[in-house]
């Protein structure tokens, strides 16, 4: 039920219009991972499922901070509406792509460790699994995809005359996201040593 939840939920982030509810229903998928490693308690279950959530916990919340930071200068939601914008804020459009890679699990983030260790357990545990976790990680690049390239490329709106620039408090946000995220990705002991 676990992995079926991660193929719904994920399903759902694609056909998402506001930018929020795609980073919460993205939310809601990884946990379906989580639930499915903890229900099968093993060591490298319960060590993925440990770090994903504290990962997970730091990425979304970067999401949440970036969709925020749009949000106060188009006051709009609406990926439709949101476009562009890596034209108007070069280095918000870093922060974008960085996190973005790391929702994705890309190489060499603390997400794909996480991930491998869980998927490595529900393969172990049967072999089937692979199917839905290939098919549910699939799902996760296309809709982390979509949501960098729906909010950073394409024409901005002419409706946005004016957007004020991104300030210090902001980019400090996002590195206090992300430096723990890069601490964990050069050791990744220091949360996974705990059950194995």
């Amino acid at each position: 039920l676990a992995l079926w939840g991660i193929l719904m939920t994920s399903s759902i982030c694609l056909r998402q219009t506001d930018l929020k509810a795609l980073i919460a229903y993205s939310s809601v998928s990884h946990m379906g991972l989580v639930t499915a490693a903890i229900i099968v308690q093993t060591p490298w279950g319960l060590t993925g499922a440990m770090t994903l959530m504290i990962a997970h916990g730091l990425t979304s919340s970067a999401l949440f901070a970036l969709a925020n930071t749009n949000y106060e200068r188009t006051h709009t939601r609406t990926l439709l509406l949101v476009r562009g914008l890596q034209l108007v804020f070069p280095l918000m459009s870093t922060w974008w792509l960085l996190t973005n890679l790391t929702n994705m699990a890309m190489p060499p983030t603390i997400n794909l460790l996480c991930e491998l260790f869980i998927i490595s357990t529900l393969f172990n545990w049967s072999s089937p699994t692979i199917v839905i976790t290939g098919i549910g990680t699939l799902i996760t690049a296309t809709y982390s995809l979509y949501m960098l390239l729906m909010t950073q490329r394409g024409s901005i709106s002419t409706q946005f005359q004016l957007l004020s620039p991104t300030h210090t408090r902001e980019h400090l946000i996002l590195v206090l996201h992300l430096l723990p995220l890069g601490l964990l990705t050069t050791k990744p002991a220091l949360i996974s040593g705990l059950f194995t």
